[in-house]
């Protein structure tokens, strides 16, 4: 191709780019220009909710909280399908905190965020011991539990584990250690019989060795909110607050309290989630 070729094919690309731009931008025009996109944009703050940034407090971080805003275009369009303006097909979309947990793997979650009346029952899992049991109790009540479970313990009991098709499952060691490798074998073990990928490690105090592991995970380390031991109805009573994540242990007592603690829970408006709709900053649950 002779150099005075090349030079003609490039201004024919170079006036295609620049038509496609300025046509573009004409569409872009006319569209903000149009009535029906004024009548949008008109219920801006009618509709807008700002969002809450997560809280860090020392090395303990709360989740905030997305808000929305109405998404211009896709309402624009489908109103444009309708023929008219019509407020129920305004569209919205998650506007992300500034500050949001999934910054801040290595600070503890402590708990989920204050406005969301409902918590969290999670469970440390390295005994099968009476662990049917709370299953059992659970599932007759309807209400979804976290199990943290030990990456050793689930391999030699995945067909008990495979029935727990109604509650969370995450991990919680391997063999009751946090060497990496036996702990990243364990993750994909879970992932395989879950389908999904575990989200959050557990410790009941600041565990060094916890939290610097899962942070290099990209995986969230909880500390519970309520960490239950003799007398797990009382300590619950005494304690209870929107969004608290509750550890109750696999014990005999829980056994003999779990109903219980479920029905004050219930009395007092509080609904039941897993852990990651607890802690998930989205609206969209």
């Amino acid at each position: 191709m002779t150099k005075k070729k090349i030079i003609q094919v490039l201004t024919v690309l170079i006036l295609m780019l620049f038509s496609f731009f300025y046509t573009n931008k004409s569409i872009e025009l006319v569209r903000e220009n149009d009535p029906l996109m004024k009548k949008i944009k008109a219920t801006t703050e009618k509709y807008k909710v700002a969002a809450i940034d997560a809280k860090i407090i020392g090395n303990k971080i709360i989740p905030g909280k997305a808000g929305k805003e109405i998404d211009y275009q896709k309402s624009y369009t489908k109103m444009i399908q309708y023929g008219s303006y019509n407020e129920v097909l305004t569209t919205f979309k998650e506007v992300t905190p500034t500050i949001s947990i999934d910054d801040y793997y290595d600070k503890y979650i402590v708990q989920g965020n204050s406005e969301n009346k409902a918590l969290s029952l999670v469970f440390k899992t390295n005994t099968t011991t009476n662990l049917q049991d709370v299953v059992n109790i659970l599932n007759s009540k309807n209400i979804p539990g976290t199990f943290f479970v030990d990456g050793l313990l689930l391999e030699n009991n995945t067909r008990l584990f495979e029935t727990m098709t109604n509650h969370e499952l995450e991990l919680l060691s391997y063999d009751n250690k946090y060497d990496q490798i036996y702990f990243e074998s364990a993750i994909n073990y879970l992932n395989s019989l879950t389908k999904t990928s575990p989200k959050y490690c557990y410790a009941e105090y600041d565990q060094k060795e916890v939290i610097e592991l899962c942070s290099s995970l990209k995986m969230h380390t909880i500390i519970p909110t309520i960490k239950t031991t003799k007398e797990p109805f009382k300590e619950i009573k005494n304690s209870l607050h929107n969004s608290a994540i509750i550890s109750l242990p696999l014990s005999d007592i829980t056994i003999k309290q779990l109903p219980s603690i479920i029905d004050y829970i219930t009395q007092k408006g509080y609904s039941f989630e897993t852990l990651s709709t607890l802690l998930s900053e989205s609206t969209e649950k």
